[in-house]
């Protein structure tokens, strides 16, 4: 009898489990139980192969491996190491006081090489919060998961190299995160100085990157939009440590991190196209992995094209945009993906996308373009902060040869000035922008003078906007009095952030 730890994901989260080997005397066989997935049943026959190619003999009696907690569903090929090691042990092989605090995840390639696993810094925590001091892991996954803290991460690059290790405590040289490399960069976001023209709608976009609001761009093709939205990255502050930690195991559990990388240190930019399935955009499958929203956890998700998308998706977003979390049900258990994003959406005024062009005239009938509009409903545009048209730009201006506007780094900076102002006022309620002030906090937290309630009230009234709506509006006016500076919330910035809402009755 043998007793192993491992561990295997569960949404973007590790679950450790006890692997238990006992060997009978009786015909050779092996068994694996403990609601065991495909991949995991298979693994006698990976497991079988690296023991002979390591120089050992698989046992010629009957072989049973129960996996604890039975409750869970196992997936994934992360429990081809231990499994090996507990079958060696439970022979003799293996001194089974070596396996004390230790964890082992991997998968094993018929010669005995470890190969990677999703998750491994997923993995690595759950291992520790077991009570394991040593996690042994493949090579590739070294740089991940020595990203966790109180634990030792040692990489193999074969199942010779751990049996070895078990054998002498040597032979496996312990990961150090200093020494990691990061993930690779994405390519720099492009400069918002680049844009010619469209200053209302970079002015939006800034505002949109100091507080954290979600942003619908309204125009015709060739406007700009995705430009403008391109262009959101360049203005955000850098990931801190936490969130850079948060982004790595999202892009591990979902195996987008590239072999032998470490944390990911870039914003994320997650850009689906209009025909992504439901699962592709929230997540779910089999097993269930993150979709694009939870990709674009602490970044920005585009959605191009808007009312292309899959209605249904759209409307599971609104809960999503609430809560900042994917919430995917299945008979086995309910898991949770996390989905902190400023959304971007980018749309046609109309089918034939010309309604706010000032080179092409629309042939749209108005019951085309109110069909077209009712295909995002109004619960999910009143979850977006800003809206905005984005008309065409005349030729005259994209023509000027006048030198560019601000650059990124120039309406940067005003962003982290404002940033820092709301992270010194929301401290105490361990908030980090404005968007995320709770109901309850808005008038503690927004200071709005009685001048811009009174403006507030009559557009609430004029514009028809909802109580969600006008609670928006008042963060939005928030954001920009911090960019302006202002400790209260005036008239003019409230009515800057009016201007960037449309009415609900689409006017």
């Amino acid at each position: 009898m043998a007793r192993v730890l491992g561990a295997v994901l569960a949404g973007i989260d590790g679950v450790p489990v006890e692997v238990e080997v006992r060997i009978h005397a009786q015909l050779p066989r092996v068994d694996v139980v403990g609601l065991p997935e495909a991949a995991v049943r298979e693994s006698a026959a990976r497991v079988r192969a690296a023991i002979a190619a390591a120089g050992h003999r698989f046992p010629e009696r009957r072989v049973t491996v129960n996996l604890a907690p039975a409750s869970v569903r196992k997936s994934g090929a992360g429990l081809d190491l231990p499994i090996a090691v507990g079958i060696l042990a439970a022979a003799g092989a293996i001194d089974g006081e070596r396996l004390a605090g230790l964890g082992l995840a991997g998968e094993l390639a018929l010669d005995g090489r470890l190969r990677p696993v999703r998750g491994a810094i997923s993995l690595a925590i759950a291992l520790r919060d077991e009570g394991c001091a040593r996690v042994v892991v493949p090579r590739e996954n070294g740089p991940e998961a020595a990203l966790t803290p109180g634990v030792e991460i040692l990489p193999a690059d074969d199942f010779a190299a751990v049996l070895r290790y078990l054998a002498t405590g040597r032979g496996l040289a312990a990961a150090s995160p200093a020494e990691m490399p990061p993930a690779p960069a994405a390519a720099a976001p492009p400069d918002i100085g680049e844009i010619r023209g469209q200053e209302r709608a970079k002015r939006a976009l800034e505002v949109a990157a100091a507080g954290g609001h979600g942003l619908l761009l309204v125009g015709p093709p060739g406007s700009g939009k995705t430009m403008l939205a391109r262009r959101l990255p360049g203005l955000l502050p850098p990931l801190d440590v936490e969130e850079a930690l948060e982004v790595t195991r999202v892009h591990g559990a979902a195996g987008r991190l590239a072999g032998g990388a470490g944390m990911i240190r870039d914003r994320p930019f997650r850009s689906p196209h209009h025909a992504a399935s439901r699962a592709g955009i929230l997540g779910g499958g089999a097993p269930p992995r993150p979709g694009e929203a939870s990709l674009a956890h602490r970044g920005v998700l585009f959605l191009d094209e808007l009312p292309e998308f899959d209605r249904a998706t759209l409307e599971s977003l609104r809960q999503v945009l609430e809560e900042r979390r994917v919430v995917v049900a299945r008979a086995g258990g309910t898991l949770l993906f996390p989905a902190d994003f400023q959304l971007v959406a980018a749309a046609n005024p109309c089918p034939c996308g010309h309604r706010l062009s000032r080179v092409r005239e629309c042939t749209c009938s108005e019951p085309a373009v109110a069909r077209y509009a009712a295909r995002v409903s109004g619960p999910l545009l009143d979850r977006i902060d800003l809206h905005l048209g984005v008309p065409a730009v005349p030729w005259r201006d994209l023509a000027d040869e006048r030198p560019a506007a601000e650059s990124s780094a120039t309406v940067r900076a005003r962003v982290l000035a404002a940033r820092a102002r709301q992270r010194e006022r929301l401290a105490d309620r361990a908030l980090r922008t404005n968007a995320e002030i709770p109901d309850a906090a808005l008038d503690a937290l927004v200071g709005a003078t009685p001048e811009a309630r009174s403006l507030l009230g009559r557009a609430v009234e004029k514009l028809r906007l909802s109580a969600r709506g006008a609670r928006r509006l008042l963060r939005v006016a928030r954001t920009v009095a911090d960019l302006e500076g202002e400790r209260r919330v005036e008239a003019p910035a409230m009515a800057e952030a009016l201007g960037y809402r449309r009415d609900e009755a689409g006017a």
